[in-house]
């Protein structure tokens, strides 16, 4: 009996990047800096002291990893673009030198059959508009406003796919609270709820500029930390327990879903989290709210793993990962039930199509004495996820693309190049790109539209597939 094809026709598969882990310091190429640049400076804030000035070299060597996307079947291509490369202060004065870059890279993908989808940003804040407060600076939506207008003139004759903004969990919570990520703050929550008023704020202009000035139908989404809760057996109570717990927030942080996204979908802060802390938030001028809720076409997500919850006596309760659980050379628990439970619960909350927008492993590869790279744990653990996705397809989600992280391996942020995440082995020292095994299993997957998820089960466990 054939395996039945569960992912849409229209369904894209993609890989996904971003501008300060590949393309090399954008001042270097006429632009200005960004707070990595700042960040990668400081003593002891990176690994084995590594920056981002060449990383891998991209903006020199954009058609061979173009090629090598084609070659793969790659079918929708994330990338971002770094804010202070096409605009050195943040504000005024352009880098044409920059723009030309991005020109070069969108037709080379769209010459070579590869959709690209535009991420504004993904964390490369211009180092200027730090100096003058960055996110904490109301004007900081103006600042976006005249940014994503820039880009739209620039490329939205061939770009139809946006995402405005990426992970702010990240880049407010461990850039400005915990100070892991650049510029490295550690502000007081008041401060961090400015920001991300500031923040949401900065999306709702992005999405009017899109909409208003896109040279073709744009369709635009938003790319915020999935954070996963699972429940630990199928009873209707845990189910309803991981669900609750899924969207409530607790404690001072921003580590969670609905503070990010209600404003977004449903038009407000959440009350759990007003009811907490609304006493520090800013003033809300009139509009505010209005401004962070427009309409966008899907919700992106970035998932890697998810935590599991039972329904307690007392409410939900987070319970332990299983002693001796699988983990990714990151630590992170290895739980393949996340991309059902985070797609499910983000389409029954939000109604919006969903976009796993990343999904990836961090492992530790090297080329092997055959001059290949070998990678099974990254194939594995990639097919146990997208076997989670399908199943939620099958639920009834609808999930319009999968962007695996990442095309190919790159600095990892404060880990520098400890950690690999890419389907392409880089070597730093001489740039060369080698393409894993797991480039080409998913190049099968792709080709099949999934069905090879179930074939490669079979070779990889001898078993049938029904």
């Amino acid at each position: 009996m054939e395996t039945r094809v569960v992912f849409p026709n229209k369904f894209c598969w993609g890989v996904a990047t971003a501008s300060y882990q590949i393309e090399g310091a954008a001042y270097r190429a006429g632009g200005g800096m960004s707070v990595w640049d700042m960040f990668c400076r400081r003593p002891g804030k990176i690994w084995n002291g590594e920056t981002g000035d060449v990383a891998c070299d991209h903006y020199n060597r954009f058609t061979e990893d173009v090629k090598l996307l084609k070659e793969l079947g790659i079918q929708g291509y994330r990338m971002s673009i770094s804010w202070p490369r096409i605009l050195p202060d943040g504000t005024g004065r352009t880098n044409e030198e920059g723009l030309a870059f991005y020109d070069r890279l969108i037709d080379a993908l769209l010459e070579a059959g590869v959709t690209p989808y535009v991420t504004l940003f993904h964390w490369d804040l211009p180092y200027e508009l730090y100096c003058r407060g960055g996110w904490l600076n109301r004007e900081s939506v103006k600042w976006f406003e005249e940014y994503t207008r820039l880009v739209v003139q620039r490329l939205s004759d061939r770009v139809a796919h946006w995402m405005t903004l990426n992970e702010p969990q990240c880049f407010i919570g461990l850039g400005l609270q915990s100070g892991l990520h650049a510029p490295g703050d550690s502000l007081g929550f008041a401060e961090i709820l400015r920001a991300a008023h500031h923040t949401l704020m900065a999306h709702g202009r992005a999405v009017q500029v899109i909409r208003s000035e896109a040279k073709s139908a744009p369709v635009i989404g938003y790319a915020p930390v999935g954070v996963v809760k699972s429940p630990v057996s199928e009873s209707d109570a845990d189910r309803e327990a991981a669900r609750a717990m899924m969207f409530q927030i607790a404690g001072h942080n921003l580590w969670n879903n609905t503070w990010w996204t209600d404003p977004l979908l449903l038009g407000g802060y959440p009350e759990d989290g007003l009811s907490q802390y609304g006493h520090l938030l800013p003033e809300i001028m009139p509009g505010d709210l209005e401004l962070m809720h427009q309409p966008i076409d899907f919700l992106g997500a970035n998932i890697y793993n998810s935590h599991p919850v039972k329904a307690g006596d007392n409410g939900p309760e987070e319970t332990p990962h299983p002693a001796g659980i699988g983990r990714t050379s990151y630590q992170w628990p290895v739980t393949p039930d996340a991309l059902y439970w985070g797609a499910r619960f983000f389409w029954e909350r939000y109604h919006k199509p969903i976009v796993i927008t990343e999904n990836g492993l961090g492992n530790n590869d090297w080329v092997s004495l055959d001059g290949k790279v070998h990678d099974p744990q990254r194939i594995d653990f990639l097919q146990r996820y997208l076997l989670g996705l399908e199943k939620a397809i099958e639920y009834g989600v609808e999930v319009q693309g999968y962007f695996q992280w990442s095309l190919m391996d790159n600095f990892e942020w404060h880990e520098g190049y400890k950690m690999r995440f890419g389907l392409v082995y880089v070597d730093y020292l001489t740039q060369q790109r080698i393409p894993k095994d797991s480039a080409y299993w998913y190049k099968k997957v792709i080709e099949t539209n999934g069905i090879y998820l179930h074939e490669g089960e079979q070779e990889r466990t001898g078993n049938k597939v029904l």
